[in-house]
């Protein structure tokens, strides 16, 4: 197995990097200046200055000869061992872990952690501390005056670089753990936008599909009527009539696909554009799975009492079919769906009688990614990563539902309360 991985996702951002390094490196210029002409201590100036300007040099080197736009995972470590390399300098020549910019060494390895894969941050971490030790027992004394003057006691000097090291271990977890969740939920962001990608382009072919299967009618009845004709002249023939006996067949099958694409409300071009109610939504969603499904769903719009159209959201058809999918999936033979009403709130209640959700997840339901084991074998092959509810979540809060999950106390399975304000449908 290689040392360093070269996913996609263990990358730097070339020019952030390079920014932040100008601000580094400009710091450190006006620093050693304002120290050596203004306040007219003496340390080594000259060597102070060439090692700033590698990394000036180091910097046009990614502007100018490096010309991809990202750093991947080998090259990011070898330019962060040169920033924490360089800062080492600067600090053996002034100080060491007396120098109160100390605390700078440890900010590349803290960056990378957010970004780079743990073994490289690993590794960072490794040279910076090594770098930090190396400092506490050999460097150069303070800039003048300064030196003469700062004497402390040994409990404090070894406390600097113990607490340098446990800010570094500190810092560099938490920026693994962010920087993880983060990247998990980048990529499940970049799947829901590649699944809606897909809802729309399939929506826009349905249409097309519509479209087509009007503009072929005509032509397909012409070709109809003409092997009519040309089968009543040639009847006696045995071998033309075999022939256009199959052609008329043929004809007739393609008339009646297109018939189906016709009459498919998935593809119809007045329902893509009319406004529908929650209740349009939920017997679309409901006959498309009846057709592959044998559970039973029982819809309850008994208390439904003010039914508002609204535009047809891509979002939330996907977000309501993630769920009743869900549903389906885990239930053991029923799934309730109770849809409410009234003058300021629309509300859609999803239960099911499966085994619900567990206790040490719920809670937390709703992150991409979270595996749910159920309490027996046989729902363990159901068990997922979280990937579609925090899909059907994020697209229902895009479109200003506030979304509650439970158990249900009455069916036993798991409960989810899906609720709009009726203002807040109507502006989808």
């Amino acid at each position: 197995m290689k040392f360093f991985k070269t996913s996609k996702h263990y990358i730097l951002n070339k020019p952030t990097y390079i920014n932040l390094r100008w601000i580094a490196i400009i710091g450190q210029l006006l620093t050693v200046n304002i120290v050596k002409y203004l306040f007219d201590f003496e340390f080594n100036y000259l060597l102070s200055n060439l090692i700033i300007i590698i990394g000036i040099f180091s910097n046009y080197y990614l502007i100018y000869i490096h010309k991809e736009n990202h750093l991947n995972n080998k090259l990011s470590f070898l330019y962060l061992n040169i920033d924490i390399l360089q800062l080492s300098f600067l600090m053996y020549l002034s100080g060491g872990i007396t120098n109160p910019f100390i605390i700078f060494i440890i900010i590349p390895c803290v960056f990378s952690s957010t970004n780079l894969d743990i073994r490289t941050n690993l590794l960072l971490g490794l040279v910076t501390i090594f770098s930090i030790i190396f400092l506490t027992f050999f460097y150069l004394d303070l800039p003048y005056p300064i030196s003469n003057h700062f004497h402390v006691d040994n409990y404090y000097y070894y406390s600097v670089p113990i607490a340098l090291c446990i800010a570094l271990i500190f810092l560099n977890y938490f920026g693994l753990k962010f920087g993880a969740e983060a990247k998990i939920r980048k990529e499940a962001t970049n799947k829901m936008e590649e699944i809606i990608a897909k809802e729309r382009e399939l929506l826009s072919l349905g249409g097309q599909a519509a479209a087509a299967a009007h503009s072929f009618g005509t032509p397909f009845s012409t070709i109809k009527i003409i092997a009519q004709d040309l089968l009543e002249q040639l009847k006696d023939n045995k071998i033309f009539k075999k022939d256009l006996e199959l052609l008329i067949s043929q004809v007739n099958r393609c008339n009646d696909i297109l018939k189906k694409l016709t009459l498919n409300p998935m593809v119809e071009d007045d329902f893509i554009d009319k406004d529908v109610t929650v209740k349009d939504y939920l017997v679309e969603i409901i006959k498309s799975f009846e057709e592959i499904s044998d559970k039973k769903f029982i819809l309850n719009f008994e208390q439904n009492l003010n039914q508002i159209s609204f535009f047809k959201s891509i979002e939330v058809v996907y977000g309501l079919r993630n769920f009743i999918g869900n549903a389906n999936k885990f239930t053991n033979k029923k799934i309730y769906i109770n849809v409410k009403s009234d003058s300021e709130f629309t509300s859609v209640n999803i239960e099911d009688d499966g085994p619900g959700f567990s206790k040490d997840v719920l809670n937390k339901i709703g992150a991409p990614y979270l595996k749910q084991f159920m309490p027996n074998e046989k729902s363990k092959s159901k068990s997922g990563l979280g990937l579609g509810i925090f899909i059907g979540k994020t697209l229902l809060e895009k479109n200003y539902a506030k979304i509650i999950f439970r158990n249900s106390l009455t069916r036993g399975g798991a409960e989810i309360n899906i609720t709009w304000k009726n203002n807040d449908l109507l502006s989808i």
